[in-house]
């Protein structure tokens, strides 16, 4: 996969009639992957090149970044999603004040038509886009006609009642409700970083944990969580507390300490993936070492009947 950046880089000499999915694709779900499905499906019928593009930073960074959400995904783990998507390009354009103040008009011209020549584009049913979101679907299906490339967009996306939309996982996620939002994003929930030593106390208790650095906005709320952990492409079960370990007094310092179950390698300054399955319980103080070494032991047995029906 190709990753063009604008304004910086040219326009590729292999960039054969684009068909493109135009969107944030934060959390890549369900929804968004319609969209690329389609777009895929076009690039195939007329010969052109499937690819997507995206903002960076979110544009809500910049024109309202006191009401600015947490997101669901860092860059890197956007395009690599956009990646295993099967996209030919990510387009990231830098979103600045300056391209905020553009009118839907101008940044159609600008980018879509003068910088990649578009054949075709794909939006989400309430895509808005321009300075104060002044343009719609109606708007950019009738700028197509005037510059020669074809818009559609598809319908809302629903899983059982919901209608699937970024939103709406933040919102799962936030409470803890991470088999949910996987539900409607069609894969885990994922926090992507690097294992950090920690105080190794899980080691002198007997259940040894990899401590996350990550630079993901949206951790799920304090709590044990039955997890995946994928290093170098290998999933592996693992149970997650998310907190301040309170059996020890660490009031105020958050941590994610994740047991990998069954796995004794080292994992220190490794990049990992700790996808979210599903929350067992909330964090909790324990009278002494015992109890919570017991409670593991409880948890860890609820995790693996997990993964045993996941055929994780």
């Amino acid at each position: 996969m190709d990753v063009l950046h604008f304004p910086d880089d040219a326009r590729p000499p292999w960039l054969v009639h684009p068909v493109l999915a135009l969107g944030n694709f934060d959390g890549l779900h369900r929804g968004h992957l319609k969209i690329i499905e389609r777009v895929k499906r076009g690039a195939v019928e007329h010969g052109g090149t499937a690819m997507a593009m995206t903002f960076d930073p979110h544009p809500s960074r910049v024109v309202r970044p006191d009401k600015a959400p947490p997101l669901l995904m860092t860059l890197d783990q956007r395009l690599e999603a956009l990646d295993g998507a099967g996209l030919r390009a990510i387009a990231v354009v830098r979103f600045t004040r300056e391209l905020s103040q553009w009118d839907p008009d101008t940044f159609v011209r600008a980018v879509l038509v003068d910088w990649l020549r578009i054949s075709e584009v794909w939006v989400g049913a309430n895509f808005l886009f321009g300075h104060d979101r002044a343009g719609n679907f109606s708007l950019l299906r009738t700028l197509g006609q005037r510059y020669g490339f074809r818009a559609e967009k598809i319908d809302p996306v629903r899983y059982k009642e919901f209608v699937v939309s970024s939103t709406r996982v933040r919102r799962l996620v936030a409470e803890g409700r991470v088999d949910e939002a996987g539900a409607l994003l069609g894969h885990a929930y994922a926090l992507a970083g690097t294992v950090v030593e920690g105080k190794r106390r899980g080691h002198e208790i007997g259940f040894p944990t990899a401590n996350l650095e990550t630079q993901n906005e949206l951790v799920p709320p304090h709590g044990v969580y039955a997890t995946t952990l994928t290093v170098d492409g290998v999933v592996r079960a693992a149970l997650t507390n998310i907190g301040v370990n309170p059996t020890f007094g660490d009031a105020g310092v958050v941590s994610i300490e994740t047991h990998v179950l069954h796995y004794d390698g080292e994992l220190y300054g490794r990049r990992v993936e700790l996808a979210f399955v599903q929350r067992l319980r909330d964090e909790r103080r324990f009278d002494d070492v015992d109890g919570l070494r017991a409670q593991i032991e409880a948890d860890c047995r609820r995790a693996e009947r997990l993964f045993t029906r996941l055929s994780v």
